[in-house]
């Protein structure tokens, strides 16, 4: 979470739920008491009208900006949460389907781009193959390995730490991984 958030008193909010109107007809001219219920009140509106809209809050959409990051955290994005809010937003709204996809190679090419905004390259040792006859060659490099390139302007404006958690936490678990920052610039020959 980006911060430390609360919830209070909203001001000149009702109550949808006055509790003067839920005492005792007895305590219904007494001063006193309808002045400490009244104090309560201004404490409770903001309880009830969260409860009467908590769905809204489970909707990425429209769930207010601290409670949305919140929310990334719980459904487990990869996120910093300095991200722009539409980016949070989205990140919520896609999780479950992210996590359905992770351990592949479409999982970890999302994941990796909605962290950073840049598509990455992705190489993989493995393959697949048939033959019609027996002792083939296999397809694919002899050790397992994935690598992970991440092209763009300004390479030190990406955290190369990040990217490896990103990419750790998104790959498949049993291969081994290099994940890098390199340039869209070419190098000039003869360097």
């Amino acid at each position: 979470m980006t911060g430390t958030s609360r919830r209070g008193t909203v001001p000149g909010l009702l109550s949808a739920h006055p509790i003067a109107d839920q005492l005792p007809a007895v305590y219904a001219d007494d001063d006193f008491a309808l002045r400490f219920v009244a104090g309560l009140d201004t404490v409770l509106a903001p309880l009830f009208t969260v409860l009467d809209s908590l769905e809204a809050y489970f909707t990425p959409a429209l769930a207010p900006e601290d409670f949305l990051d919140w929310l990334t955290e719980w459904v487990g994005t990869e996120l910093e949460g300095t991200e722009p809010l539409p980016v949070r937003r989205h990140a919520v709204a896609t999780a479950v389907s992210l996590h359905r996809l992770r351990g592949t190679r479409r999982g970890l090419e999302l994941t990796v781009q909605l962290a950073f905004g840049v598509r990455p390259e992705i190489t993989e040792s493995g393959g697949a193959t048939y033959s019609e006859r027996p002792l083939g060659a296999f397809p694919g490099a002899p050790r397992a390995g994935l690598h992970v390139a991440l092209r763009v302007h300004n390479p030190g404006s990406i955290d190369q730490h990040r990217l490896r958690t990103v990419v750790a936490a998104a790959r498949p678990a049993h291969l081994p991984f290099t994940a890098e920052v390199t340039s869209t610039i070419p190098a000039p020959e003869g360097t």
